[in-house]
C-alpha cells in the first residue's frame, strides 16, 4: 500500500491533508467531502502525528488504472481470472521476514488512530482490517468491521454462513479458540482479493492472479501467515461475545445491535512511521470493495445462459442491491434466464434489470429509457416474493424480501421497425432543432 500511495503522490493523484485533524468524526467528515474526486486521501497528522489513508480504492477508475484496462471493461477482465487462481499465475510465497516486523510489542489499540465515523456509531471501529484465520490447513482472509472494546479487545461482526463464521463455530465446538491475524494497510490487490467470494482458502492465490506475480506472506508468532502490512495483530477468537453496533453500513443506514464474537489481541506489529488504512462506512471504497467483486460472478453466471456483454451494480442500489445486466439477445426468454442466474450468483440482489447492448448500462437515464420504452409490465417483470435478501436492506422483514427482475430488452424481429432510436446526431446536416 505504501508503494501504491507513493506512486500516486508522484503522479499528483493523491489528495493530501497536511493540517492536524481529529480521529473523532473530523477525518471521516473530510473524506465524505472529498471522496467524490475518486482519489485516495492521505492525512499527515491525525491526532497529532499519525498518518491515515482513506479512499484507497475509491472508484472504478483507480481500480481500472491498477489493472491497466479501460474502466468499462473491468468486469470482463476480472471474469477471465480464475476465482481460485491457477498453478501458473497464483503462487504464494511465505517469507521469513517482513517490514511489518520493524516494531513488535504488546498490543495497545490506543496507539492507533482508529476513527470514529458517525455520531450514531457505537464507538471507534477498525474498518480496513483483513482478518486471516486457519483451521485444518485451510485459511481464510476477509474484511470484518471491528469495534474497539479496550486496548486489547475487539468485537467483530461475523456474518453467518460466511467462511470465518463457520471456522469460528467449528473451533468452538471442538473446545478451541480460533487463532487469527489482522493486517491493516495491505497491498490493494490483496484488498480486492479479501473482498471477493473465492473457493475456501484461495484468497491469496487469487490476489497473486490479480497481481500477476506471487504475493508474499509472513508468519506471525502464533503461526498465522498474513500479507505484509502497515499494522498487524495476532490474537484469537474465543466464546466471549460483546454488543456490536449500531454501525452505519453500506446502505447509509444503521445496522442493528448484535452479540458478536470478541477478538483478544496478544501481540502487535507495525512499520516504523506506519500508515493506518481506514475505510469510510457507506463510502465509495466500502461500496466498491463490497459490491464490485460480485459483478464478475454475475457475468460468469449469466454467460452460461446468454451472450452477456457487461454487468454493473448501480450507485443508486448502493453498489450492492441493484444490478444492470447488458445482453446481446439471441432468443426470447434469455433475459429471464439471465435474471434468475444473476440472483443465484449474488443472493443479496434485490433488483435486476436486463438491457440490450445499445444501452449504456452505466448511465441511469439510458437504463430508465430502456425500462420506459421496452417493458410490458404484464409480460416482462419477474417477482419472487418471500425470499432471503440482504440483512443490510432496511425494508426486509425477518430477513425476507421480494426480488424483482425486469426484462428491458427489445422484442426480437421488431428492432428496426419499432425501436430504432433517432437523435440529433443520427442525421448528417440536421437543422439546429435536430431530428429527435
Amino acid at each position: 500500500m505504501r508503494a501504491f500511495k507513493d506512486k500516486l503522490a508522484r503522479e499528483g493523484k493523491l489528495i493530501e491533508i497536511k493540517r492536524e485533524v481529529s480521529s473523532n468524526y473530523e477525518a471521516a467528515a473530510l473524506c465524505v467531502e472529498l471522496e467524490h474526486k475518486g482519489r485516495p486521501i492521505f492525512f499527515h497528522a491525525v491526532d497529532g502525528t499519525h498518518k491515515v489513508i482513506m479512499n484507497v480504492l475509491g472508484g472504478r477508475g483507480i481500480l481500472a488504472e491498477l489493472f491497466g484496462v479501460p474502466s468499462a471493461n473491468l468486469v470482463q477482465f476480472l471474469a477471465e481470472i480464475p476465482e481460485g487462481g491457477d498453478p501458473e499465475s497464483s503462487k504464494v510465497n511465505v517469507v521469513q521476514d517482513s517490514p511489518t516486523k520493524e516494531v513488535v510489542k504488546e498490543p495497545d489499540l490506543g496507539e492507533l488512530p482508529i476513527l470514529t465515523y458517525f455520531r450514531g456509531d457505537r464507538g471507534a471501529y477498525i474498518t480496513g482490517g483483513i482478518v486471516v484465520a486457519e483451521l485444518d490447513g485451510v485459511s481464510n482472509a476477509s474484511f470484518h468491521r471491528m469495534l474497539v472494546l479496550d486496548k486489547k479487545r475487539l468485537a467483530a461482526r461475523l456474518v453467518p454462513s460466511r467462511h470465518l463464521y463457520k471456522m469460528h463455530r467449528e473451533a468452538i465446538e471442538r473446545g478451541e479458540d480460533l487463532k487469527v491475524g489482522i493486517a491493516i494497510g495491505a497491498d490493494p490487490f490483496i484488498l480486492l482479493a479479501a473482498s471477493t467470494r473465492v473457493p475456501p482458502g484461495k484468497e491469496f492465490e487469487y490476489a497473486s492472479a490479480l497481481k500477476k506475480e506471487p504475493v508474499e506472506l509472513f508468519k506471525l508468532d502464533n503461526g498465522i501467515a498474513i500479507p505484509h502490512a502497515e499494522f498487524a495483530f495476532e490474537g484469537f477468537i474465543s466464546e466471549e461475545t460483546a454488543k456490536e453496533g449500531p454501525f452505519l453500513d453500506i446502505t447509509g443506514t444503521y445496522d442493528e445491535i448484535r452479540e458478536e464474537p470478541v477478538i483478544t489481541l496478544t501481540k502487535m506489529y507495525h512499520r516504523k512511521d506506519p500508515i493506518y488504512h481506514a475505510i469510510l462506512p457507506s463510502g465509495r471504497e466500502h461500496r466498491l470493495l463490497m459490491g464490485m467483486p460480485y459483478e464478475p460472478l454475475i457475468f460468469k453466471a449469466v454467460e452460461r445462459v446468454a451472450r452477456v456483454k457487461n454487468v454493473f451494480l448501480t450507485d443508486g442500489g448502493c453498489c450492492y442491491l441493484h444490478a444492470v445486466v447488458q445482453l446481446r439477445k439471441d432468443k426470447e426468454g434469455e433475459s429471464k434466464n439471465a435474471i434468475i442466474a444473476a440472483f443465484a450468483a449474488h443472493p443479496s440482489l434485490k433488483l435486476v434489470i436486463v438491457v440490450d447492448d445499445d444501452i449504456d448500462l452505466f448511465n441511469p437515464s439510458e437504463v430508465e429509457y430502456a425500462v420506459a420504452t421496452r417493458v410490458r409490465w404484464n409480460e416482462d417483470v419477474v417477482l419472487i416474493p418471500g425470499v432471503k435478501g440482504s440483512s443490510l436492506d432496511p425494508s426486509s422483514k425477518n430477513g425476507l424480501t421480494t426480488k424483482m427482475g425486469i426484462d428491458a430488452t427489445k422484442e426480437l424481429g421488431a428492432e428496426a421497425k419499432k425501436y430504432e432510436r433517432v437523435t440529433s446526431t443520427s442525421s448528417e446536416g440536421s437543422s439546429t432543432h435536430g431530428s429527435a
